[in-house]
């Protein structure tokens, strides 16, 4: 009634060759990893950063305050370095919100210069500079933050929503810029 089940050496194997294959596959996986800190070799030493109040030079109200908020979260998220004040920081962070432009993407059928949707580009010029010696530049640059919006009716509404958007996409690559090196 009941066959005997007997293992054959082929099916005890299996098992221990299952778990051989994981464990490879997991060790492929992790190749490119480097154990340690992924900062650049000229920011070795900054461990805390002080991030200034955004300096606003477009006419837009309230945009020093939502990238200064962004680049804040930016950095938490990241968690590379430890925010805090300019006491305590290795490092201070300025930033400039230089110009925010807008660009007709598409236009109504009837009317070429009516828009129906528009990308906003947001250009944000930054310096990390050494608290120590504040005439020392340890990164610089300028990034680019991009987004595309529809016109509807409340257009002041649209513009805005996509502002914080544009803006956390030009704080999000300045970010990686001086934590990642790229």
């Amino acid at each position: 009634m009941f066959k005997s089940q007997r293992t054959t050496p082929a099916r005890a194997f299996l098992p221990v060759l299952g778990a051989l294959t994981i464990l490879s596959l997991a060790h492929i996986g992790c190749s490119g990893y480097r154990w340690g800190s992924a900062k650049p070799e000229h920011l070795a030493e900054v461990n805390s950063v002080c991030v200034a109040v955004v300096e606003n030079s477009t006419q837009i109200p309230r945009a020093a305050a939502l990238a200064t908020n962004s680049i804040v979260d930016a950095l938490t998220r990241d968690g590379t370095y430890m925010i805090t004040n300019i006491d305590r920081a290795d490092a201070h962070l300025r930033a400039e919100l230089k110009k925010i432009e807008y660009l007709q993407v598409r236009s109504t059928r009837e009317d070429a210069l009516r828009s129906e949707e528009l990308e906003m580009k947001v250009h944000l010029n930054w310096s990390l500079v050494d608290t120590d010696n504040p005439t020392a530049i340890l990164a610089r640059g300028s990034n680019t933050g991009t987004t595309r919006f529809f016109v509807d009716p409340n257009l002041q509404t649209a513009r805005q929503s996509a502002l914080v958007d544009a803006i956390k996409r030009a704080t999000d690559s300045m970010v990686a810029r001086f934590t990642e090196g790229f």
